[in-house]
């Protein structure tokens, strides 16, 4: 569904993402993991149109989409969460996922008369908002919510759009350990759905070992390490470049 070629962007002589090529398939969710710095978060900017690339290709479901800009990729299928929440913090809850719902069904984005004379975008906006455990909140300010909804409201903004592909980068930063649970639910019940793909960003190795199917390893830029989670997580490359283990004394301390 989702693939890169040769993925490659400089900021004057540092590359921060060098020549990454991998492809995403329908039903999976792949952890992208890695050190602080290693170009995680850059390659997302990559994928969803945020930065352009110096070199390579980004293409969906076959068709290169690497000139699009941001806007143009979310239209086209690809669903973006970012570390800071990005919402309408004046409008209500429900007009959140509101206005995703008309972008999604092509209605524009007016957002009075659409209110009365499309009952049905909001009828849809509940049942997201519902699936989120949200419905109770709906007339509230988005700016009024606990840190934790906005997140949760942030995953209803992206399900409302109905993207094929998910990307999380790091969706529980910053949230409570009774927080973080709802969130990690949310991205479980997405995985359920097999005609979609997700990517996460994600620093907790607990939470990678439990949702993912597939792990890559970026560091300085480059992919060092790609598959399933038990191998990756005990390759030596990972435990050196993201766990900060030397393998080597590693076996000498056992010894």
């Amino acid at each position: 569904m989702l693939e890169t070629s040769d993925l490659t962007v400089r900021f004057g002589g540092h590359v921060a993402v060098n020549a990454v090529s991998c492809a995403f398939h329908p039903g999976t969710l792949t952890a992208i993991v890695g050190p602080n710095g290693a170009g995680k978060t850059t390659y997302f900017n990559l994928i969803s149109g945020q930065i352009r690339a110096s070199a390579g290709q980004v293409k969906l479901n076959g068709v290169d989409i690497s000139t699009l800009g941001a806007p143009a990729r979310a239209k086209a299928g690809l669903g973006r969460a970012f570390q800071l929440t990005n919402l309408f913090p004046n409008l209500s809850v429900q007009e959140n996922v509101r206005l995703a719902v008309q972008a999604r069904a092509g209605a524009g984005l007016d957002l009075w008369r659409i209110w009365s004379d499309r009952k049905d975008l909001l009828v849809r906006a509940d049942e997201v908002l519902e699936a989120v455990a949200l419905a109770d909140r709906r007339h509230a300010l988005a700016s009024s919510l606990p840190h934790g909804d906005q997140r949760k409201l942030e995953v209803a903004i992206l399900m409302a759009l109905e993207p094929q592909v998910f990307m999380f980068d790091e969706p529980t930063a910053g949230m409570s350990v009774d927080e973080a649970p709802v969130i990690l639910n949310l991205i479980r019940q997405l995985k359920a759905d097999k005609t979609k793909t997700i990517l996460l960003v994600e620093h907790k190795m607990d939470v990678v070992r439990e949702l993912s199917d597939r792990i890559i390893v970026l560091h300085n830029g480059e992919l060092v390490a790609d598959g399933e989670p038990a191998a990756v997580i005990a390759s030596p490359v990972v435990q050196q470049a993201y766990l900060g283990i030397n393998p080597e004394e590693n076996e000498e301390v056992n010894a």
